[in-house]
């Protein structure tokens, strides 16, 4: 990988990430494709309407089906999805967590059950890494012990200590295969933990930071806890990670999110909030959120946003998506989540203009002007 800061704005950043398969710039939305494909779109519908460098896909879910095996079988995800950008898979830990009933830790790796037929699975620390260089992500995430919020004081405690512990055991491993000739292109990040609490989050960044990674991830967030903790968390956060490696936040959020966010001092986002909303008939645009399914939109002959560039707001009228949306037809899904995803991406790029122009403050107000309108 290779990175280079372009420009600062405050604690705004403006960065460019080379991988193996495409050049990042930054702040950057990474659409989620969790089995391999962006629900409702396929690798054309990407590549024409959304542009996106980097997508994200799942260990755990590609893991049980169809089996990293068979991925690596396919020619990997670039090969099995023809997606031919960047992608960043996650260790799989978090779906081990939420979707799991039964899910035991150790000090050695996780123990859960598949959400398809129940059957037992373990994820190691150096599992993780092998299923994801079958996939032959960009970017790989490491296994980490995350804590749902609100959590005790030794609970969040135990979680940082394991996940230093298994950072160390991730990064030592990665760096032997390389040597090997294994996940050459592969870069790794490190996940950083301990919920809200101020000291514990300074020990877990300054633990992982000093490792030598590719990468820094903020997780934990967004679990739970007000916007104005996680605002806070990540501003305290950011200010033990390196200037010269990319930051991660994860599984956030909103276009607030993404603005305070990046404002904070963020580089790269993943979220299934753009995709899932437009499923249910919530569409995002330059003046806040707008629900396509009101009955007030039935005859209504103008597009979702004006200032979007987007091939739906270019083409279809709110009318004809609200009467898609009623009627259950499958095209909506494909044009809502066009949209919305259009409309995340275009939101990142034009942050990353304005930190370049050293006016982010000045888009910040504007952007917050614009819902109040």
């Amino acid at each position: 990988m290779d990175f280079q800061l372009d420009k600062t704005d405050g604690n705004a950043r403006a960065c460019t990430i080379k991988t193996a398969h495409s050049t990042i710039q930054t702040p950057v939305f990474m659409p989620v494709g969790t089995v391999g494909a962006v629900k409702a779109l396929d690798a054309t519908d990407l590549q024409t309407f959304i542009q996106p460098e980097i997508i994200l896909g799942n260990t755990y879910h590609l893991y049980l089906r169809p089996g990293d095996e068979t991925v690596n079988k396919m020619g990997k995800l670039h090969g099995f999805t023809k997606f031919p950008k960047s992608f960043l898979t996650d260790s799989g830990g978090f779906q081990a967590f939420s979707l799991s009933d039964n899910v035991k830790i150790d000090e050695n790796g996780i123990t859960f059950r598949s959400h398809i037929d129940g059957s037992s699975h373990y994820f190691t620390p150096q599992k993780v890494l092998d299923i994801q260089y079958n996939l032959g992500s960009d970017i790989m995430m490491i296994l980490d012990d995350l804590v749902a919020l609100p959590a005790t004081q030794e609970r969040i405690r135990a979680s940082i200590e394991r996940t230093t512990r298994w950072a160390e055991e991730s990064i030592t491993y990665h760096r032997n295969n390389q040597q090997k000739g294994i996940g050459v292109d592969q870069n790794i990040f490190a996940i950083i933990q301990g919920g809200t609490d101020k000291t514990f989050r300074e020990k877990s960044a300054k633990e992982l930071c000093r490792l030598d990674f590719d990468g820094f991830a903020i997780g934990g967030l967004s679990v739970g806890e007000s916007n104005q903790d996680m605002y806070e968390t990540v501003e305290w956060t950011t200010q033990f990670m390196p200037q010269d490696k990319p930051r991660y936040l994860m599984g956030v959020g909103t276009p607030e999110d993404l603005v305070e966010n990046v404002y904070r001092g963020i580089d790269m986002f993943d979220c299934v909030m753009p995709t899932r909303n437009a499923r249910n008939g919530t569409l995002f645009t330059s003046y806040g959120k707008l629900n396509i399914k009101a009955a007030r939109y039935k005859e209504d002959h103008e597009t979702l946003d004006p200032e979007c560039g987007c091939m739906v707001c270019q083409t279809y009228s709110k009318a004809y998506l609200n009467h898609l949306f009623r009627a259950r037809e499958i095209t909506y899904f494909r044009l809502a989540t066009i949209h919305n995803l259009y409309y995340y991406l275009n939101l990142m790029r034009e942050m990353r203009e304005a930190i370049l122009e050293h006016r982010f403050e000045a888009f910040r107000e504007q952007f917050y002007q614009k819902r109040e309108g």
